[in-house]
């Protein structure tokens, strides 16, 4: 992992989402980790943040969720626009890259002078496996 050195509880939620099936909810992730002395949503909210901030886990915006990383020990802000396929049936999660589609998005925020701080791509549907 790239990320600099953990705090406790940041490696905790870490390894619940790297261990877990499927994108996970906040709440989710502090049920799992009651055992290891997590008792507020907060603790959970901040070791994320944090986690996000390094690039080793994801938010998935449109079902409010996180996932690790599909590969932490690169940095994940370094690839461009992070694009995931979400399935609606399994909940599994594809991590992809596209650089035609950074570089048209780069090239339309240009043209139109708009600074993007934040580009999210999410495509929800059915996986391979759920569709068949």
């Amino acid at each position: 992992m790239n990320a600099p050195a953990l705090t406790k509880n940041q490696a905790l939620v870490f390894e619940v989402l790297e261990r877990a099936d499927g994108p996970l909810s906040a709440y989710t992730i502090l049920d799992k980790l009651r055992d290891h002395g997590f008792r507020a949503p907060l603790q959970v909210y901040r070791a994320l943040e944090k986690l996000l901030e390094y690039g080793v886990v994801h938010r998935l915006e449109s079902i409010n969720a996180f996932v690790a990383c599909a590969h932490p020990e690169q940095n994940c802000h370094s690839h461009g626009i992070v694009a995931f396929a979400i399935c609606e049936s399994c909940g599994h999660v594809l991590e992809f890259h596209d650089h035609e589609v950074d570089h048209r998005l780069m090239n339309w925020t240009r043209g139109k002078k708009f600074k993007a701080e934040k580009t999210t791509i999410e495509i929800r549907g059915l996986c391979e496996a759920c569709a068949a």
